[in-house]
């Protein structure tokens, strides 16, 4: 079991979804009845029956739990979670913080899930309202088109920058030699410190038998280490222009490992990655993506060769600081914030630009095919993201003309509605005076004068299914151009009239529905044929039976008896 709750002592065993591990000691509380309660509710909020999946998250419930026990200790309780009342928990969470206040709720009511005894009063008041609500959470939303390029602009003349002066250190250092027999240059330095690596300045002196006081001195030290090996500035902005062509979560991209890229050709890569709330996940990289994986490889190549076995397989690798030996652990977002202001990055406020790596995600898919509509492939950016949350976290947060290109889709998606809401023009008797007496509204809309609706009766303007008001509208295809519309697609154009002389081809048409609807899925069918083989029923019924009745004995069911395209055949 990936989570164990242990008695003695009492304590937690923790195994995450990304092969994690952690312990948690409850030791020592003051009310030992009452924290192996709140533990037994904590293991069902974890991995794998909860959503918490990190060391990080589970402290958090650690310590609101030693904190309850603690206070209500204080307090002179002594029983489990069976005998608390409503008033002493009404009383801890209104004096408590909403981060403990929530937490220790959440402990409550995972005691509850999984059959522990609690008064009805508790559980009223665990699962009803907050004293302290949590605050409403606003959608980050995506950095403005000049935001966007500041940020990427200086990530990439940083990138592009130091592993231009690392190349030129690594040729330098080839034909360099010791600073003992070469002298003291810049080729000489970076021979020594690609053989003995990052050092400090004083394990550095010791290499070349002097004191830290001359190495600082003589100069050059600091920028051979620092062309030489990756340090925290370009760790930084080579982590933060992956996300911005990546589009990666940001604690899929910090837990990154070697192992994780598979290199399929020399263009193409399919990266893996633990994404905290739904575990592994796996991604095709775009080709810049690529090109700067392959460079921070190369980039970081020298400095991993003096990594120990166990870190070697991390993929971000940095020391703190040029000249330093210490390697970068974690970076946090003080360390991400400084960084902007060292580099002067502002937002269009004229402000240090506010640099949050899930709002570049954010703004990366934001961008992601801008110019196009990629409606057909997949329902999510994310398959891990309901449709609801796609949209809460995506679509809602766009661009001025992005917005405006969803808009423009709505409003079509609109005008088509109302179009198959509209009854089919079907006229029963060849006549135009019929025509215009029966449908006022659509001889107005066409704007049709007694020449064109009589070429409307009378066959003139007909397609397959239906009589054209005007095939160069527009409706489907570009205005002034034949209407390029499939035969089936005039069923529920305005433009379209039905006469008895087109039941022969619309009946040629249902046959050719009912064959599509025995080779394809429901689901496939109605998404493509659903609203059309809806209303070729409507234009049917409309006609004499005894007219339907001697149009059947002309079909013959077979797939050229319509103009079709290959690939629509059902054969």
């Amino acid at each position: 079991m990936p989570t164990m709750l242990i008695d003695e002592p009492l304590s937690l065993s923790c195994v995450f979804s990304d092969g994690g591990r952690a312990e948690y000691s409850l030791d020592g509380l003051p009310n030992p009845r009452l924290a192996r309660d709140l533990a037994t509710g904590l293991v069902d909020l974890i991995h794998p029956h909860g959503t918490a999946d990190s060391a990080g998250t589970v402290n958090f419930y650690v310590q609101a739990l030693r904190n309850m026990v603690r206070t209500l200790a204080e307090r002179g309780f002594t029983g489990g979670a069976a005998q608390l009342r409503r008033g002493q928990l009404a009383e801890f969470w209104m004096a408590s913080p909403r981060r403990l206040e929530a937490h220790t709720r959440a402990l409550l009511e995972g005691f509850a899930q999984v059959g522990g005894v609690l008064d009805p009063g508790v559980m009223e008041l665990a699962a009803g309202r907050h004293f302290n609500p949590q605050p409403n959470r606003q959608v980050l939303p995506p950095y403005s088109e000049a935001e966007w390029q500041r940020l990427t602009e200086v990530c990439r003349t940083l990138v592009d920058d130091s592993y231009a002066a690392h190349r030129q250190a690594l040729a330098a250092a080839a034909e360099g030699r010791h600073p003992r027999e070469g002298g003291w240059k810049p080729g000489n330095l970076g021979w020594l410190l690609a053989r003995v690596g990052p050092v400090s300045i004083r394990a550095f002196g010791q290499h070349v038998d002097v004191s830290a006081a001359v190495v600082h001195n003589r100069g050059g030290f600091h920028d051979a280490t620092r062309a030489l090996f990756p340090h925290l500035d370009v760790l930084i902005a080579y982590r933060l222009l992956f996300g911005v062509c990546s589009g990666i979560v940001p604690d899929g991209i910090e837990e990154l490992v070697t192992e994780d890229i598979d290199w399929a050709g020399d263009s193409t890569v399919l990266l893996s990655y633990v994404k905290r709330r739904t575990a592994e996940e796996s991604l095709v990289l775009p080709r810049r993506a690529v090109r700067l994986l392959e460079q921070w490889l190369a980039h970081s190549e020298l400095l991993r060769s003096f990594v120990p076995a166990g870190e070697r397989g991390r993929l971000w690798l940095g020391v703190s600081r040029a000249g330093g030996d210490r390697r970068v652990r974690r970076i946090d977002r003080v360390a991400v914030q400084r960084w902007v202001l060292r580099h002067g990055l502002t937002g269009d406020d004229g402000r240090p630009l506010k640099v949050h790596r899930s709002r570049i995600r954010t703004t990366h898919q934001a961008m992601r095919d801008k110019g196009t509509w990629t409606g057909s492939g997949r329902a999510t950016i994310d398959p891990n993201h309901t449709p609801s949350v796609e949209g809460d976290h995506y679509l809602t947060a766009t661009t001025p003309a992005q917005q405006h290109a969803v808009e423009a889709i709505v409003e079509d998606a609109q005008h088509d509605l109302l179009r198959r809401s509209h009854p089919p023009t079907v006229i029963t008797e060849q006549d135009a005076v019929a025509l215009a007496a029966g449908y006022p509204q659509l001889v107005a809309a066409m704007d049709l004068d007694d020449a064109a609706v009589a070429e409307l009766v009378g066959g003139a303007r007909d397609v397959f299914t239906a009589a054209c008001g005007d095939q160069l509208s527009g409706l489907h295809g570009p205005k002034g151009k034949p209407c390029p519309a499939r035969p089936w697609v005039c069923l529920l154009c305005p433009l379209a009239v039905f006469a008895p002389r087109h039941a022969v081809n619309l009946l040629r048409l249902k046959a050719f529905f009912s064959r599509q609807w025995q080779q394809m899925p429901a689901a496939q069918f109605m998404a493509v044929f659903g609203p059309y083989a809806a209303r070729i029923q409507q234009v049917l019924d409309r006609f004499d039976p005894a007219l339907l009745a001697a149009a059947a004995a002309q079909v013959a069911d077979r797939d050229d008896e319509l103009p079709l395209r290959p690939e629509e055949m059902t054969a």
